[in-house]
């Protein structure tokens, strides 16, 4: 695992500096992202899996923040509902995003990349309409 340098986000420094690790930016942008209509969930890896099944949340599962020269980068890893718009949907998690890293960190990101890497199909519906 690479160690990533923190983010200073205080230009005053008489009282003391503040700096946010990277990985507090994937929490943030992943709850953020939890919080959008469409959604059906974030995609992991095979440790987030295994967490969530004894009870651990992983808020950071699908999020990938890289400091880079020219800024922030941000990826997130989704899976939609089925019927919803990929566009529209993907514009709302990263206005979301983008506002809800605004308001908590005072970071400007430069890009949130969406990769809808699946669709959820509804199999209770599904089911309910082979019965009839």
């Amino acid at each position: 695992m690479s160690e990533q340098p923190l983010l200073n986000v205080s230009d005053d420094t008489s009282l003391g500096g503040v700096e946010i690790a990277p990985e507090v930016i994937e929490v943030i942008a992943g709850i953020a992202a939890a919080e959008t209509d469409g959604l059906y969930a974030m995609r992991g890896n095979f440790a987030s899996g295994v967490a969530e099944r004894f009870g651990k949340k992983a808020h950071s599962k699908g999020v990938k923040v890289e400091l880079t020269e020219s800024g922030i980068l941000i990826d997130i890893y989704v899976i939609l509902h089925f019927g919803v718009s990929i566009p529209q949907v993907a514009q709302n998690l990263q206005t979301n995003i983008r506002q809800t890293l605004m308001n908590m960190t005072a970071l400007e990101i430069d890009e949130i990349n969406i990769h809808v890497v699946g669709i959820q199909m509804d199999i209770k519906e599904e089911q309910d309409n082979s019965e009839e």
